[in-house]
């Protein structure tokens, strides 16, 4: 693939000293512009099945998410077979790993504005970093507004519940106050006295006293009270407790269901000329979109879960990500073979980085010079070679060099310096994930530093690196250490963007847990080693490194 991503962000470790354009502490507030198939906005249940499907379809995916789904205050989630009663934190980050495991990122922040562009679109994103996608998925979801009744929220996805599927079997046979604040409230009902026999209307606004519903509620045996909420009470242990009435009264209440306003989250689709509109049940805004295919009145760009139909419980949410995620595989793949294209995944983000400036300053990393300086040399292939730094001493230290990159800008640039040196340096185009990248060929020393490979459920990136090392030879890996990457990743604040997920990345754990498992191998260092990242960061971060011998 490339080198890692991480390293654009933090070019001045001590393997490569500061290049002058960019002092100690000036990286951290670098911004990124990064390089997708497909832009998916909003990171739940919806946009990612919508990634999940595209990413096994080999296009490159970015999942930007704000980390707020509407559901996080409820401990559990009902009605999603398979993950029935699981809390939603804990399906996101199955989901997560999932849409990982084949490579698509999902990246925590905010989309602040998308606008068209020549090629796709253009996703400014917090911190000032940008995304550009050839299609647009918005999966952002919706903001609940409740009633303004003192001390409601306090309870909201406990005690306090909108939905008598998500939870109201858990509310069974308690005290259950169905607090109405509009005609669609008067739905819930009839599923609610199926669920307890002490059940109350309380009707606060939007329905009038004679409502002939009611008279029916009435007639059926529920209690029904028609006089406004003044506020929510609770005991001393702050469970609730009741409601309290204008008129003084007091209704005790286990539970309280209540329909909210729901606002779409769709500010920044109003670059591409989408703006939210009134839902046609009278309690939402949403985007409208064809119903099968997701596509809105903006041309490629798509909207999914409940966006586009507010009351989706997570499941249905999950089928339609699913479903538009297919829609929009197809769209690219068609347009794709009318242009006699076939990209490859990632290959634009990292054509894009390599065709400006130089990002790195050239010099090759410490630890590969530590590592390497006492073997014989022999053959060598630098994976992901980026702008060359490790390849070019190498071939000047008299290896016969093979760099291989995913981006051809990469391997330009690489092939311009060495003939500037004057050194031999092979170049190969491939993908490390590829069937056979490397035409079968072994090598005396095979090396990565920083090699961004995405990950495949199969490993097969894994595979393609210890099939090259010939008998005898090294395998010699350098990465960031990752628990030290999300205080490097902060950047410029809380609501930054970090524009890349090291997370969709294979790791150098996966290629010790192979090489562990082998008996073809012997690992000769695996240790993590402490640098400083910049004086002015303040962070410093370690990098590990793995070398390994081919026994057989």
């Amino acid at each position: 693939m490339t080198n890692h991503p991480h390293h654009a962000n933090h070019p001045h470790h001590a393997a490569n000293p500061p290049d002058s354009a960019n002092p100690p502490g000036a990286a951290s507030h670098r911004t990124i512009t990064r390089y997708a198939d497909v832009a998916i906005i909003g990171g739940s249940a919806a946009g990612l099945a919508t990634a999940l499907q595209v990413s096994r379809q080999l296009r490159s995916v970015i999942v930007i998410d704000s980390g707020e789904p509407r559901n996080a205050p409820a401990s559990s989630m009902h009605s999603y077979l398979g993950h029935e009663g699981r809390s939603p934190a804990g399906l996101l980050e199955i989901a997560r790993a999932e849409v990982r495991s084949y490579g698509a990122e999902v990246l925590t922040g905010r989309a602040t504005r998308i606008t068209r562009t020549e090629t796709g679109f253009r996703i400014e994103l917090t911190g000032g970093h940008e995304l550009h996608a050839r299609r647009v998925v918005a999966a952002t979801g919706q903001r609940d507004e409740l009633p303004e009744i003192s001390g409601l929220a306090q309870h909201w996805g406990a005690s306090v519940i909108h939905c008598p599927f998500c939870h109201g079997y858990e509310a069974r046979d308690g005290r259950i106050v169905a607090l109405i604040t509009s005609p669609q409230g008067l739905h819930a009902v009839p599923l609610l006295r199926s669920l307890t026999q002490r059940l109350t209307v309380v009707v606060h606004a939007g329905v009038p006293a004679d409502d002939p519903e009611l008279a029916t509620f009435a007639a059926a045996g529920i209690r029904v009270i028609a006089t406004p909420v003044r506020r929510v009470r609770s005991d001393s242990a702050g469970r609730l407790r009741a409601l309290e009435l204008t008129d003084g009264t007091e209704v005790e209440a286990d539970t309280i269901l209540v329909g909210t306003r729901l606002h779409a989250r769709a500010d920044a689709l109003a670059g591409v000329g989408l703006v939210a509109t009134e839902h046609p049940s009278g309690v939402a805004t949403y985007i409208e979109a064809d119903a099968v295919t997701g596509l809105t009145a903006a041309p490629h760009v798509y909207a999914v879960g409940t966006l586009v139909e507010p009351m989706l419980q997570v499941l249905p949410s999950a089928a339609a990500g699913t479903r538009v995620g297919a829609m929009v595989s197809a769209d690219l793949a068609r347009e794709d073979l009318e242009a006699a294209a076939r990209p490859v995944a990632h290959a634009a983000d990292w054509d894009h980085r390599y065709s400006g400036d130089l990002q790195w300053s050239g010099n090759p990393n410490g630890s590969l010079v530590a590592e390497v300086s006492g073997l014989t040399p022999g053959t060598a292939l630098d994976i992901g070679a980026g702008e060359g730094g490790d390849a070019i001493w190498l071939a000047e230290h008299g290896w016969r060099v093979t760099a291989n990159d995913i981006s051809q800008q990469a391997l330009l640039k690489i092939r311009e310096v060495a003939r500037r040196r004057s050194v031999p340096v092979e170049t190969l185009l491939a993908d490390a994930n590829a069937a056979d990248p490397f035409g079968g060929a072994r090598f005396d020393l095979v090396t990565a530093a920083y090699a961004s490979i995405p990950r495949t459920p199969d490993s097969r990136g894994i595979e393609n690196f210890l099939r090259a090392v010939a008998p005898g030879g090294r395998l010699l890996l350098i990465n960031h250490d990752l628990s030290d990457m999300g205080a490097v990743l902060a950047g410029a604040g809380g609501d930054a963007t970090r524009p890349f997920d090291h997370e969709a990345f294979v790791d150098t754990d996966a290629f010790a847990a192979a090489l562990q498992a082998s008996p073809d191998w012997e690992i000769e260092v695996h240790e993590r080693r402490e640098r400083s990242a910049g004086a002015a960061s303040g962070h410093h971060v370690r990098d590990v490194v793995l070398r390994a011998r081919r026994i057989a």
